[in-house]
């Protein structure tokens, strides 16, 4: 047997930790990405698409749930559980994030929303989104009858007890009025 100089013997145990180190956190990062989806028993992936604005594609957005909720072009049905996923391939402020949302769940309102409601949807849309980078993960769950939990990377950012709240943010993508039909038809697993 060739003994080992104390400097190979250094260069292995410190390789051997990088290696750890990353498995460690590749492993990690693949539990957090599924954090959301684990709140919805028996999920699969309903559908996928991207949102782009004149060319840009701002996120990456994927539906689970158990089965689809809805198929197009029919209204979507809140009586089952799902998660929404947005991976971010733009910087995107959560002030931008809240207001957008905001502005979105007016518009899409079949009577006026209340100053007070608003406001109080507003300061927990501020509490579950932070500021995303490229590559960032927004999910939010769909609790029937309870409302939202929101995750950021993996960790809840926010849970919002109010299923008015829940039904309407998710209707920003869901709603048959949504901005983007075609990314709609694609989360819902239609071509």
């Amino acid at each position: 047997m060739v003994p080992t100089s104390p400097l190979r013997t250094t260069r292995r145990l410190a390789l051997s930790w990088v290696c750890a180190a990353s498995l460690i956190a590749a492993c990690s990062v693949s539990n957090a990405r599924a954090g959301c989806r684990d709140d919805i028993a028996g999920a699969r992936h309903i559908g996928a698409g991207e949102f782009c604005v004149l060319g840009f594609c701002l996120y990456r957005a994927e539906l689970w749930a158990p089965k689809a909720p809805v198929a197009p072009p029919a209204p979507l049905s809140f009586d089952i559980p799902f998660a929404l996923s947005l991976t971010y391939e733009r910087s995107l402020s959560g002030a931008r994030i809240v207001s957008t949302g905001i502005d979105e769940i007016q518009r899409l309102a079949t009577q006026p929303i209340a100053d007070a409601t608003l406001s109080a949807w507003r300061d927990a849309m501020r509490r579950a989104f932070g500021d995303v980078s490229r590559g960032d993960e927004l999910c939010g769950v769909y609790l029937p009858g309870r409302g939202a939990r929101f995750y950021l990377n993996g960790n809840v950012s926010a849970e919002i007890d109010d299923p008015a709240f829940a039904q309407a943010f998710f209707g920003i993508w869901l709603d048959p009025r949504t901005r983007a039909p075609s990314l709609r038809k694609q989360l819902l697993g239609s071509n």
